[in-house]
Parts: C-alpha cells; sequence; structure tokens
C-alpha cells in the first residue's frame, strides 16, 4: 500500500506581546473623589437648612437634581480610572 504524503506546517510563532498599561491622568482621582464629596455635602446640606437658604431657597427641589448629579458624575469618571 502506497503511504500518504504528509503536509509539512509551518512552524508556530506567538503573536508578540504589546500590551501597554493605561494610566489615568493625574486629575481623574481628586476630581472624582471631590464630586462624590460636593454632591453628598450638597444633599446634606438641603436636608438640613431646606428651603431657607439663599441658595437652596431659590432652587427648592432641584437641589437634589444637583446633588445627585455630582454624585454620577463621580461613578463616570470611577469607570475612566485605571
Amino acid at each position: 500500500m502506497p503511504k500518504s504524503h504528509v503536509r509539512k506546517k509551518a512552524v508556530y510563532t506567538p503573536p508578540q506581546k504589546t500590551t501597554t498599561v493605561k494610566v489615568s491622568p493625574r486629575w481623574l482621582a481628586p476630581v472624582m473623589v471631590a464630586s462624590w464629596l460636593l454632591g453628598i455635602g450638597w444633599i446634606a446640606a438641603y436636608y438640613v437648612v431646606g428651603n431657607t437658604g439663599p441658595v437652596f431657597g431659590a432652587l427648592g427641589n432641584w437641589n437634589l437634581l444637583i446633588g445627585f448629579s455630582l454624585l454620577i458624575f463621580g461613578v463616570v469618571l470611577s469607570t475612566k480610572w485605571r
């Protein structure tokens, strides 16, 4: 019985590792933490002062939107942190 032809395979070469470590900008962490603290502080101050202060009284319930927007902004920044 005749032998079948043997196929020659190319030698396996693994792909080159060209991974670069991504580094977040230096301003990201302080802005993220400041945004969290400002958001929590804004909401807490609104609940303590109520609608009697000059800033909080004029905005009414929009103060909650401002506080939660600052908190959400901090969370969005935290997704960019490496």
